[in-house]
């Protein structure tokens, strides 16, 4: 744990920096590739909807050892002869109970299936519970999630926009929602999970989770650059990835402690249990909270980035920058110049121009010739003017 608190600490101080802004360009390629992906399961495979959104008829029966009677009751459902029911949904609810679902049927119809179910199992018809959801009670609940998702991203627009009082944060962060969103039906589509009232309100679950951690960067993004356009420090891009890396640290944590419990409603309450009923919400939960955290970093504030930089202001900001440090690599470069000839690259310049010295460090030594060399001195006639 220290070490993860010295490694936020640095990349809060901008000791340690991973330029998330600067390579949007590879996480774009990632985001599209994936919403691509979860594309070609929807058209390939489709989405499972509950009777809840195309109507039918639901039945549950109690039954011992239920996990090894679901093939059993679908063949005998099959075996009814029934059009409605000749691709029924049969599934274990908590090893003790099951529940079969078809398409509408006639009251007759409903009838032979639940004796062939009750027949099956060992029980009564009567303790066969049968429920008959209209498709047009299936459409209406479709029609409102459609309206309250719709509803979510509107608030979401105005809300951004009231308090950060910037439409592209809004756009930004709905941009954000709506890769979350494809992600999550595409991943529905290719594991085949059913889609049930539940998972709406997962996905809207998500969809708000997903926002609360974008709004904490982009706070962290406000507050890194204002005042930003009255100086030349950094451009908006790099005040942006700044924050980033100093929200990185927290949202991971966030994420993992959201992540567990929701692992274990997956993973153990549906897995283990058999709940079937909170398979569905939790698998949304799941999938949101990862892409969430993944938009808000990785989707989010990039995109916001490269939207600002396109403003005049901003543009003229990254001029000043470019400008400024460009004189400041050229005052170092001059500067190590210097400090190059003060270590002795001048001293030998002087020492050219006087045969006398020799550079020696940052003085001068007079140079020490033979004696036969020197001019002016008794005994030595061969230095003398006119020789002999």
């Amino acid at each position: 744990m220290s070490r993860i608190g010295n490694l936020g600490h640095k990349m809060y101080t901008g000791e340690l920096s991973y330029d998330f802004v600067g390579r949007w360009r590879r996480w774009f390629v990632v985001s599209t590739v994936i919403i691509l992906v979860a594309f070609g399961g929807v058209l390939i495979r489709g989405m499972n909807f509950s009777i809840e959104f195309r109507g039918g008829v639901d039945m549950q029966v109690p039954a011992a050892a239920a996990d090894e009677m679901v093939q059993p009751v679908i063949n005998a459902v099959v075996a009814t002869g029934n059009p409605a029911a000749e691709h029924p949904v049969v599934t274990s609810i908590g090893g003790n109970k099951l529940r079969v679902q078809t398409q509408t049927l006639t009251p007759d119809q409903a009838q032979t299936v639940r004796s062939a179910v009750a027949e099956t199992v060992g029980a009564e018809v009567t303790d066969v519970a049968y429920s008959s959801i209209g498709p047009s009670w299936g459409k209406q609940i479709s029609q409102k999630a459609i309206l309250s998702l719709l509803v979510f991203l509107v608030l979401v627009v105005l809300v951004i926009w009231a308090y950060f009082r910037e439409i592209r944060m809004s756009i930004a962060a709905i941009v954000a929602l709506l890769h979350d969103l494809l992600i999550t039906i595409g991943i529905y589509a290719l594991v085949g999970f059913t889609v049930t009232p539940g998972t709406v309100i997962g996905v809207l679950t998500i969809l708000g989770y997903s926002l609360y951690d974008t709004v904490v960067v982009f706070d962290k993004v406000r507050e890194n650059t204002a005042g930003l356009l009255t100086g030349a420090r950094s451009t908006y891009s790099e005040a942006a990835n700044l924050a980033v890396n100093q929200t990185l640290v927290r949202s991971i944590n966030t994420s993992i402690a959201s992540l567990l419990p929701v692992a274990g409603i997956l993973f153990v309450g549906a897995g283990l249990l058999g709940v079937g009923t909170l398979k569905d919400l939790a698998l949304a939960l799941f999938v949101g909270i990862a892409t969430g955290t993944y938009s808000s970093v990785f989707v989010a504030t990039p995109f916001l980035a490269l939207m600002k930089e396109r403003e005049p202001a901003y543009q003229a900001l990254a001029r000043r920058v470019a400008s400024r440090r460009a004189q400041a690599a050229a005052r170092a470069e001059s500067a190590a110049r210097e400090e190059v000839s003060d270590d002795g690259s001048g001293d030998a310049a002087v020492a050219v121009a006087s045969p006398g010295y020799v550079a020696s460090g940052p003085r001068q030594q007079p140079v020490r010739r033979p004696r036969s060399q020197r001019r002016g001195r008794p005994g030595q006639g061969g230095d003398r003017a006119g020789g002999h």
